[in-house]
């Protein structure tokens, strides 16, 4: 535990400020897209449809919201305000506003270099790497890594954290929980990759909702305590906070690691369901990716904090062991807070709300875990079925439910934290290398929007060699439809105001 710990640290000190700086190195690539394309993001949520093999962007927002809002949009929040005091929340905000910009490079990526494979289009980090930065072996070595890691690794840690919020809030054995869930998991991996999504399209919205519903009601009911409590996080997040003031870079570390830790900004993690979605143009799905940073680090993540601090339902540590406060002795940092803001005035509600919303939040995310574990395998097989590898898959998925459920997560956690460190500086590092592809995407629907067009990607006058969907799959169902949008090349050629020339015959 001692090494695996330590090897963890080397990896996460340095991780989170690394993809705020690269989330810094986007915003200022895309000039701040993350700002200017809100409006975009709301209509193409709206507008979007599904089509034979892909999925409309809500769907595919919707997969991946059921992995980014998790159990560290709880526990997270919560360590968060205990290692760095309330001011960690205004970093946690920051993270949000950089860190989007991450999400939509990768999700743009993800969109340019998918494939359609047995009829499902699919796509993710290993294929942007083989097919972008042509590194073939890179492209293996973290298909691997993430096969393993959530089929057979990650499952486990949600598991075992539906099992414990249970155990404590109505008495249930571990193994009993793991029992049901593992059923339930069943049932939905061996339906395929349309269960799955079924699954998180009704499931994710649902809980999200429902979770921000109960944290307005508390919040309302001590509605006289908010503007202290929002002065209170401003201050402490500047450093000028007569209590809080001398912590402030600790508010700056933990803001930022549990932000990036909760939202998986920068981790590959939303690409896998950023190339489902089917969308004429990669910047519509990348603006919905960084969207949906939004909704776990602004809403989720923030109605957590919020109603933590309202009710001073927290402690702060300090470098010499002790509290700076102790608002609830004998309390341990986590979904503890929650628990215990939520019966200050709801009483005996705390425990109950609490494994709910960790049951869902960690219930989708083996859900999505399972369809990530499928795609890497599909992209190390070589694109080719293998009846034998998919049932490993789901087997190892059941059988890690169940023995997260009823094993202690400490080695699991540090083993897991390893995993996903590696795959986010792989991840992060091909994203930076990748950076022109990303440029000449952004500028190319930047310059159509301002055409007032619909953005439409064409990849061969823009120079972007490797992405055969675009070049097969989406130019014959523009040929074959009679109201087709013109190309990107055809476009600009029409007026002659594009600075892309048209290098076709």
């Amino acid at each position: 535990m001692n090494l695996l710990t330590t090897i963890s640290d080397w990896i996460w000190n340095p991780l989170a400020y690394f993809a705020l700086a690269v989330g810094g190195f986007f915003t200022i690539v895309t000039r701040g897209v993350q700002f200017r394309r809100l409006p975009d993001m709301i209509r193409q949520l709206r507008q979007s449809k599904t089509t034979d093999g892909g999925l409309s962007s809500f769907q595919a927002l919707a997969l991946t919201l059921s992995s980014r809002v998790g159990v560290g949009s709880i526990a997270g929040v919560a360590t968060a305000i205990a290692m760095g005091g309330p001011g960690s929340l205004i970093w946690i905000m920051v993270t949000g506003f950089l860190g989007s910009t991450c999400a939509y490079a990768e999700a743009v990526l993800a969109q340019v270099f998918k494939r359609r494979i047995h009829g499902e289009d699919r796509g993710g980090m290993p294929y942007y790497i083989r097919h972008g930065l042509r590194a073939r072996w890179l492209a293996a070595a973290v298909a691997l890594t993430a096969m393993i890691g959530y089929g057979f690794v990650f499952p486990g840690i949600q598991a075992n954290n539906i099992a414990s919020s249970a155990n404590q809030a109505f008495g249930l054995e571990p193994w009993m929980t793991g029992v049901v869930i593992t059923a339930i998991l069943a049932f939905v991996v061996v339906g395929g990759t349309r269960r799955v999504v079924q699954v998180a399209q009704t499931v994710v919205p649902f809980m999200a909702v429902g979770y921000l519903l109960f944290a307005v009601v508390l919040i309302a009911m001590n509605a006289e305590k908010v503007p202290e409590a929002l002065r209170l996080i401003v201050m402490s997040g500047l450093g000028v906070d007569q209590m809080f003031g001398g912590i402030v870079g600790f508010a700056v570390a933990w803001g930022v690691r549990r932000a990036v830790f909760a939202s998986a900004t920068g981790f590959g993690e939303g690409t896998f369901a950023a190339a489902t979605a089917d969308a004429t143009h990669p910047g519509k799905q990348g603006i919905i990716q960084a969207f949906s940073i939004y909704i776990d680090l602004f809403l989720i993540c923030m109605a957590t904090g919020l109603m933590i601090i309202i009710t001073d339902s927290y402690h702060v540590v300090n470098q010499a062991g002790g509290y700076l406060v102790d608002h609830v002795p004998g309390a341990i940092a986590g979904p503890n807070f929650v628990q215990l803001a939520i019966d200050t005035s709801l009483p005996g509600w705390g425990s109950v709300f609490v494994a709910l919303a960790v049951l869902l939040f960690a219930f989708t995310s083996q859900v999505f875990f399972f369809y990530v574990a499928t795609t890497n395998l599909i992209f190390l097989l070589g694109e080719k079925s293998n009846r034998f590898f998919e049932w490993i898959i789901k087997l190892g998925a059941l059988a890690i439910s169940f023995t997260g459920s009823v094993i202690s997560a400490d080695a699991m956690w540090a083993a897991g934290d390893i995993g996903y460190g590696l795959l986010a500086w792989l991840n992060m590092i091909s994203v930076v290398l990748l950076t022109p592809i990303v440029f000449k995407v952004v500028r190319d629907y930047d310059r159509q929007r301002k055409l007032g067009q619909d953005p439409v990607f064409d990849p061969e006058p823009l120079g972007i060699k490797g992405a055969l969907w675009w070049e097969t799959t989406f130019r014959e169902r523009q040929e074959q439809s009679p109201l087709a949008a013109p190309t990107v090349a055809e476009a600009p050629g029409s007026n002659g105001s594009s600075d892309i020339p048209d290098s076709r015959p």
